[in-house]
């Protein structure tokens, strides 16, 4: 199984089970801006107990999956992983916090087609502010280096005044500004 295959397959059974989710990480950072390898699938899902089970056998047969880890994920970190057993590939799940940047950036979500299935894809600007809130955190020149490449790609077509609010709330103005004039670019292979 190829990452586009893992892609459609993981997208087909979320649309199938109706949770609502969003694609990100480096797979809507791809789709915004400069393509790079990946060896995992990144979402935030909002899952609550009623759902539980009905992901859960969406996923189950072709992914190790563990229900307590599912259940545990409702505290820090907020996250749970399944592992695709015909592949070398994880999928890894975030819940979406309460945090008003996290449900200002799932509200903003758009519709796209990838590869013949629906997806929900983060805005490019939100890729953005994702990115660098997680070099914040954990400094990586591969965060900087995705966000250099939505930059780069989708340019004038960036909502600005909202990339200057939330990098302003993030603690991330200064690195968005260095990245908007270019300082910051994106990694040439």
């Amino acid at each position: 199984m190829t990452e586009k295959e893992l892609l459609i397959d993981t997208l087909r059974r979320l649309n199938q089970t109706g949770i609502p989710y969003m694609l990100t990480g480096s797979m809507s950072s791809n789709y915004w801006g400069i393509p790079r390898t990946t060896h995992d699938l990144d979402y935030v899902v909002q899952l609550s107990e009623p759902v539980i089970r009905r992901f859960i056998e969406a996923f189950r047969g072709d992914f190790d999956i563990d229900e307590e880890a599912i259940r545990a994920a409702c505290r820090p970190p907020y996250q749970f992983n399944a592992i695709d057993t015909r592949s070398p590939f994880k999928v890894d799940f975030w819940l979406l916090q309460p945090r008003l940047f996290d449900r200002c950036m799932f509200e903003r979500r758009i519709k796209v087609n990838l590869f013949g299935e629906t997806a929900w894809l983060c805005t490019a600007e939100d890729v953005i502010l994702h990115k660098l809130y997680w070099n914040n955190i954990n400094p990586s020149e591969r965060q900087l280096g995705d966000a250099a490449g939505v930059v780069a790609v989708q340019n004038n077509a960036l909502d600005v005044p909202y990339l200057n609010h939330w990098a302003a709330q993030l603690q991330v103005i200064d690195v968005l500004h260095d990245l908007l004039q270019g300082r910051i670019r994106p990694k040439q292979t």
